[in-house]
């Protein structure tokens, strides 16, 4: 039986330098992010970087703020006039990731996933329109340990995080990691061990199911579900080379598989099978209001590069999954697909358009130009146009010209370029 338990919270401090001015009385809310997932594997000294640049940003109103990586460090950004607010020294490859607080971004270090405070802030209250908020972006001392960093999950109220050096799962109360700021600790914890090490990912639905990988150092063959006690509940190995999730309408989970996709719904496994022999899903791109999961497709084991011209639309409450070609001439790579608010999505071509996808009808229709065409990396880790959708606004990173722009999902009118001056790498947008 694998035990679930409580890990004691940690005891480290925020760093001196975090100024926060806030009222005690009222209480912080935060808008949680949409589940989601990112690849595993970070480098980085995870030294604490200190802060520079535009200084703390007063407000009573949700101050939404972005994270984004570069060779050397992490930039943090107003969302609304994408001016930088902060230049965070930090070296090696780290990976960002909204916490789901609307306030707090995780970055994947050598130590594990270190908590990055943006001074987002959302007031509330019935004098919050007296009250102000100031707060400077921080990267603190806080770090969720974790050899090898990998997967960050956000689902309902909960974070999970994935330690492919250890195989763990950690698990906290996403509103919890607000108190940071006031407590100088993270929140309390919960660790769920896997049999074996593995690059891997864990989801917690809401009624205390876990959802966890299968597999070793050398492969991965499935998921299991654990209940609230660490007992095993259901189990399937019909999923070799598991990597990614995401959660659709009625709660359906689902994990992209070399060979097709795997659902989880009602206590119960089913496996969709690709069109193709091998068709490899490995990041599913979800809403919680539609049944249909679009994954990024790729049907030669032999392909080179990261470049890819299809998609699969899976629709979880059908069991039934097709293949999406992308128009003529345009590819994209696991970093350019975002869903609407409207259950639509948007797709980040190598011409350098966003292509507004229909997922009802499976079809393409607008296009907008945002950026110069690229091509795809050599490497995935490599530094490549990335994209990231929240609420009605379309953020598209351009490193060839250290730029990136904000764009209305509606119009596809660019409304905000903000001058980076390096090659942003990976985004990760909080909401306030």
């Amino acid at each position: 039986m694998t035990q679930r338990h409580q890990n004691s919270r940690h005891q480290t401090r925020v760093l001196a330098g975090l100024a926060l001015a806030a009222s005690a009385a009222l209480a912080l809310t935060a808008c949680s992010g949409a589940a989601g997932t990112a690849a595993g594997g970070a480098g980085g000294d995870g030294a604490t970087g200190a802060a520079s640049g535009a200084g703390a940003t007063t407000a009573s109103s949700a101050q939404p703020r972005i994270a984004a990586t570069y060779d050397g460090g992490v930039l943090v950004l107003d969302a609304t006039t994408l001016e930088t607010v902060a230049d965070i020294e930090l070296a090696g490859f780290n990976r960002v990731n909204p916490a789901g607080d609307g306030r707090h971004v995780l970055v994947s270090t050598e130590e594990g996933f270190q908590v990055l405070d943006t001074g987002a802030w959302t007031a509330d209250g019935e004098s919050a329109e007296s009250v102000h908020y100031t707060a400077e972006p921080e990267l603190t001392d806080l770090v969720f340990e974790a050899p090898t960093p990998g997967h960050v999950v956000r689902h309902g109220d909960k974070t999970v995080l994935f330690s492919d050096g250890t195989g763990d799962t950690t698990v906290f109360d996403t509103a919890d990691l607000l108190d940071v700021s006031s407590t100088g600790e993270l929140p309390a914890t919960e660790t769920i061990s896997s049999p074996e090490a593995h690059h891997g990912v864990s989801i917690e639905l809401e009624d205390g199911t876990l959802l966890t990988t299968i597999g070793d150092s050398e492969s991965r063959v499935g998921v299991r579900a654990l209940d609230a006690d660490g007992e095993e509940t259901a189990r399937s190995e019909e999923c070799p080379s598991v990597h990614g999730e995401g959660t659709t309408a009625d709660e359906v989970a689902v994990f992209g598989c070399s060979d097709g996709v795997l659902l989880y719904d009602d206590g119960a496994f089913t496996k969709i099978a690709a069109a193709d022999e091998y068709g490899r899903t490995g990041n599913a791109y979800v809403t919680d209001s539609s049944p249909v999961m679009l994954g990024d497709y790729n049907s030669d084991p032999d392909s080179e590069g990261y470049e890819l011209t299809q998609l699969t639309a899976v629709d979880t409450a059908a069991a039934t999954s097709q293949v999406l070609d992308l128009p003529d001439g345009v590819a994209y790579t696991w970093k350019g697909v975002g869903r609407t608010a409207a259950d639509d999505a948007l797709v980040l071509g190598t011409d350098g358009a966003l292509h507004v996808l229909d997922v009802a009808t499976g079809s393409f229709g607008a296009s907008y130009p945002v950026i110069e065409a690229w091509e795809g990396p050599a490497e995935w880790q490599d530094s490549h146009p990335s994209l990231s959708v929240v609420g009605d606004t379309a953020y598209v990173t351009d490193p060839a010209s250290g730029s990136i722009h904000a764009v209305d999902v509606a119009t596809g009118e660019v409304t905000a370029t903000g001058d980076l001056g390096v090659a942003a790498n990976e985004i990760a947008v909080v909401t306030g």
